[in-house]
């Protein structure tokens, strides 16, 4: 157990039975009143957002989370099987903790994946990934003067919207959060 003056942001705390992290932590001297912690947490499982004072001296416990990178191998019902790269250890990791972002998953792309005592919490996947279109309609030639989109079809399966110079083959870099095209990659 530490001691609320000991957090900092970007801890994981256990918090009420949930693992939360600290987004924001604050100290608070209100004029002639005790002092206190002002804390934003986000609980890490449902990803909602907490609000709580800590008294200077009040007991937390920090929780020990190990953060690495992992490639990612294959989907697996529920799960995506990751594997470390140094000790060629496989896990099962649950599908909901990628978010929307899993749906760009390609087989050996690294992942970053954050355990807490052997359960996985926290998943994530690069900020942008370069894929290839698989299917798009062809550009007719003059309509490229305007900011106008096209559907297109990416390798893992997701549709997206890109300019209308793109073609089939080409290669594009897409942000994993939004989906968005971002720029074609020679």
């Amino acid at each position: 157990m530490a001691k609320a003056s000991e957090v900092k942001s970007g801890n994981i705390l256990r918090f009420n039975g949930e693992l939360v992290a600290v987004e924001e932590y604050i100290h608070r001297t209100p004029g002639n009143l005790r002092a206190f912690y002002q804390a934003r947490m986000r609980n890490v499982k449902t990803g909602k957002l907490v609000e709580y004072r800590f008294r200077v001296d009040e007991a937390v416990e920090i929780a020990r989370v190990e953060t690495n990178d992992y490639q990612y191998l294959y989907e697996d019902e529920d799960f995506f099987v990751v594997m470390d790269n140094i000790s060629y250890e496989q896990f099962n990791i649950p599908k909901f903790l990628f978010g929307e972002s899993a749906r760009f998953l390609k087989e050996g792309m690294n992942v970053i994946v954050a355990f807490e005592s052997e359960e996985p919490i926290m998943a994530q996947t690069p900020k942008s990934v370069e894929l290839e279109i698989t299917y798009t309609e062809p550009a007719v030639k003059g309509d490229t003067s305007t900011n106008a989109l096209k559907k297109a079809t990416v390798e893992t399966g997701v549709e997206i919207n890109v300019p209308l110079f793109i073609n089939q083959g080409d290669k594009v870099k897409v942000d994993t959060q939004t989906g968005d095209y971002i720029e074609r990659v020679k």
